[in-house]
């Protein structure tokens, strides 16, 4: 691992210097602004106990679908595409050191992105001069778990880059495995309906892996160790796949 640091500074400035960083960035903000500001509106014309804050971290995954297919989707496939790939793998550099770079440079800017609308908050909570409207737990839990599963959605969009050369292709192959993860495992509790009699191993199975519960209750300032070991045990599944896939397509070039 010792040129990991060289190639995740070199990811890092290109994203930096890429024009495009700077208008995904923008789109993000003001989709993200949008969604709160319909919030706000929705709870100043029925106020409710829940916080808009904890609102707000209940629609995580609209901008999950498209952000990780646009962070990730010419993490390799470009290289690949542009064939700088095979130069740089013909270096002592190894696939774990360019895989790992590459998902840290995105899950880096990932995060960035989501920090920046912890203003939303600040300026809510600002504005809005009321005690009992802030509760520093459920956005506690709110970022943390953004932070968490950001892991396993972004290893699945550098996997999906690691199987291709085509972006557009990847971004789609990225965006349906995150769609399958996030819309089917929140809804496997209803395909075992057909079972009459579950397993409990079964049933615990399902509710571990149920993505939107996960968030629920970290959202209300509950913390589940469960959901680290999911995300992190599957993030780190997909990254060594990417490895694999990396070794093997560029070994049998």
């Amino acid at each position: 691992m010792r040129h990991f640091f060289t190639l995740l500074r070199n990811e890092l400035w290109k994203l930096l210097i890429n024009p495009g960083t700077y208008i995904a960035a923008f789109l993000f903000l003001l989709i993200i602004g949008f969604f709160f500001q319909a919030i706000l509106n929705e709870f100043a014309k029925n106020p409710q106990d829940e916080s808009p804050s904890v609102t707000f971290f209940r629609l995580w995954f609209v901008p999950i679908f498209f952000m990780v297919p646009l962070l990730t989707m010419k993490s390799i496939a470009e290289e690949r595409n542009s064939g700088t790939i095979e130069t740089l793998m013909t270096t002592p550099i190894t696939a774990t050191e360019v895989i790992l770079s590459k998902f840290f440079a995105s899950y880096i800017y990932y995060l960035a992105l989501w920090l920046f609308t912890g203003s939303f908050h600040v300026l809510f909570f600002t504005f809005a001069r009321d005690p009992d409207l802030f509760d520093p737990y459920p956005i506690f839990g709110g970022y943390l778990y953004l932070a968490v599963s950001g892991t396993l959605f972004l290893s699945l969009g550098i996997f999906a880059s690691s199987m291709t050369r085509s972006q557009l292709i990847a971004g789609i192959v990225a965006f349906s495995l995150v769609f399958a993860f996030i819309v089917l495992g929140s809804n496997l509790s209803e395909m075992t309906i057909i079972l009459e009699n579950p397993p409990l191993w079964v049933e615990s199975l399902v509710e571990h892996a149920d993505v939107m519960k996960h968030m629920l209750d970290f959202s209300s300032g509950v913390i589940d160790t469960r959901a680290f070991f999911l995300f992190g045990s599957c993030a780190a599944a997909f990254l060594f796949m990417s490895i694999l896939m990396l070794e093997y397509r560029e070994g049998a070039c």
